[in-house]
């Protein structure tokens, strides 16, 4: 079973999203919060596969409970939700490592879809939100290590990662295992000096191998 911490302050909008996510059988929300302070509470009492965070709540947003959330439990997975497809907004959240950055309006399956994606390792991001963002990660100057020292099937896995695939993807994809997906990837991160994947997919959007 597949739990889920959904925190949003509009009470209405909370249940319809539970009602949505819990279409799938094999996914349950276990704990539910008003706003940013209550989501770590929570997070600090019992375990979660992955948090749902709206942006905008009263007391603490979305993007400092998840700044608190990704320091305390780095292996839990994020994904953002909110009506304001505001580009900083998706870059600030993307920079903290969550697996993706979703609208209020989208629909059941691309919910679930996201939230399936996110636990194997996947970046989910909404086209339009994508195409907003895109110039934004494009322009960003910070210093970051050069893929030089990649090799072309590192270069290739880097690739997938940007495209937003997970490991198994990727794998079948690049007619390799899960496992040498996992390996390498992890290569990757030594050698870019990077943290997780959804900075390995920001990179590569950056250098334009997708």
């Amino acid at each position: 079973m597949i739990k889920v911490l959904l925190a949003e302050d509009q009470v209405m909008v909370r249940q319809g999203l539970k009602a949505m996510i819990e279409t799938d059988e094999e996914i349950v929300v276990t704990g539910e919060a008003d706003n940013g302070r209550e989501a770590i509470k929570l997070c600090d009492q019992q375990s979660f596969d992955l948090a749902i965070l709206d942006i905008r709540m009263p007391e603490m947003d979305g993007i400092e409970a998840a700044k608190t959330i990704k320091t305390r439990f780095p292996n839990l997975k994020i994904l953002m939700l909110t009506t304001f497809d505001d580009n900083q907004y998706v870059v600030e959240a993307l920079k903290l490592g969550v697996s993706g950055y979703m609208l209020k309006n989208g629909d059941t399956e691309s919910l679930i879809r996201s939230i399936r994606s996110a636990l194997q390792g996947g970046l989910s991001i909404e086209d339009q939100v994508a195409a907003k963002v895109m110039p934004v990660l494009l322009q960003d100057q910070e210093e970051e290590k050069g893929n030089e020292t990649l090799t072309p099937r590192e270069r290739a896995i880097l690739k997938c990662i940007g495209e937003g695939l997970n490991n198994k993807e990727t794998a079948e994809r690049l007619g390799l295992s899960v496992g040498t997906v996992k390996n390498q990837t992890s290569h990757i991160l030594d050698k870019l000096e990077l943290r997780d994947r959804t900075q390995l997919a920001i990179y590569a959007i950056r250098h334009r191998l997708v």
